[in-house]
């Protein structure tokens, strides 16, 4: 069996001619990127570049939405769903790792990267789910920068085990001529080292599911979009899982495993966006229901503005005038009783803040008499002791 993953490409190493899709000086190891007899391998090649082009637009938008975020709770979570988006964009890309050939790179790649994209998906997830469950008991959950911390502390977990089990499969055998050792490992082998990454799924189901009643209606589709994550999750590791162990030794085609496994790792990739990310980015900007609103009808300024205080004053104390009395000077009381320096006053509300003196009052209500009335003069005292007064010559 080392014979068989000592060259790369398997059977089609064999062959001189490139298939139908291909050209002549392409490698034997991307064949199944555009063999048109291969179509599993377009399909699946197809459907991974679009994810990667729709994770790299969620996460210019995720970022773009943050001064737009008013809650500071969901702000707080933006760190964790960038993670995912991140953790997305490696599982599209691992996607090709799995389409083209066995060799000692993928090999590598296949074996160490699985499980840690997963982990770190499924990390932020568990998190998420911690968070709303200490947010319903506590009454306030962690802030983000512990988040982060604890999805990074359960990552770099999965990221231990990965290298540790690398490398002692690698290096455990003497042969240094074998160029493709990383390739040979037993699916059981391959399976048994993803457990870990078995757990972070289970936990984030378990975190998520008391959220979905959450006593915050607000918070209830969040745990709502983690459960329903998880689940999925589940469903496609489960059926993956068994296709690889037991399905394809049935069915007697051993060549399926590469299309299980790349299959399995786009599809999952999608419900991390479909399922949370999309989702998440759509409750971004949702205002927050338990900010203080101000009720209906309640202004800045209060509903009566200082004129008007001032003119309800006037009829509530008639004896007190708004004039400022001089001894020197006096006005001329006008015949027409019926006006008054108030005459422009209309009933209006004022709304600025503006404070008008009564010297300016007076001034705008003479601006408003009608032209034919006369302005009235000042007069001063006589200096004539015999006479009353002596008025100004007036002109005309």
């Amino acid at each position: 069996s080392l014979q068989l993953h000592t060259t790369p490409g398997g059977n089609n190493m064999s062959s001189n001619t490139a298939p139908r899709g291909c050209g002549p000086n392409i490698s034997s190891v991307y064949y199944n990127l555009c063999d048109l007899t291969t179509v599993w391998g377009i399909v699946v090649e197809a459907v991974a570049a679009g994810g990667v082009v729709t994770t790299l637009i969620l996460f210019i938008t995720l970022m773009g939405c943050l001064p737009f975020v008013s809650d500071r709770k969901r702000k707080g979570m933006v760190a964790l769903q960038a993670g995912v988006l991140v953790f997305t964009l490696g599982l599209f890309g691992l996607t090709f790792a799995f389409i083209v050939d066995k060799y000692s790179t993928t090999c590598s790649a296949r074996r160490f990267l699985f499980g840690v994209l997963f982990s770190g998906s499924l990390a932020c997830l568990v998190m998420h789910g911690l968070w709303l469950a200490l947010l319903e008991r506590r009454g306030r959950g962690p802030r983000s920068w512990v988040l982060c911390l604890g999805a990074l502390g359960l990552w770099l977990v999965e990221v231990i085990i990965n290298t540790e089990w690398l490398i002692l499969t690698v290096t455990r055998s003497p042969c240094i001529d074998l160029p493709y050792l990383s390739c040979i490992i037993t699916n059981k082998d391959f399976v048994m080292s993803l457990i870990y990454v078995m757990v972070l799924l289970v936990a984030a189901i378990v975190t998520a599911s008391p959220s979905v009643r959450h006593k915050h209606k607000q918070w209830r589709p969040d745990g709502a979009f983690i459960l329903l994550t998880g689940l999925f999750t589940l469903a496609i590791w489960a059926a993956w899982i068994v296709m690889y162990l037991y399905g394809n030794f049935v069915i007697g085609n051993a060549t399926w495993d590469d299309p299980t496994l790349a299959v399995a790792v786009v599809s999952n990739a999608w419900v991390f966006l479909f399922c949370y990310t999309i989702p998440e980015i759509c409750l971004l900007t949702r205002k927050n229901p338990d900010q203080e609103q101000p009720p209906d009808g309640e202004h800045v300024y209060p509903a009566r503005s200082l004129v008007y205080d001032n003119i309800i004053k006037q009829v509530d104390e008639p004896a007190q005038s708004v004039y400022l009395e001089n001894k020197a000077f006096s006005l001329d009381e006008s015949t027409d009783t019926s006006k008054s320096p108030y005459a422009a006053y209309n009933g209006q509300i004022r709304k600025n803040v503006y404070q008008p003196t009564e010297l300016a009052l007076i001034a705008k209500g003479l601006t408003m008499m009608d032209p034919e009335n006369k302005i009235p003069r000042p007069i001063t005292p006589s200096l004539n002791p015999g006479s009353n007064s002596v008025s100004l010559p007036s002109q005309s």
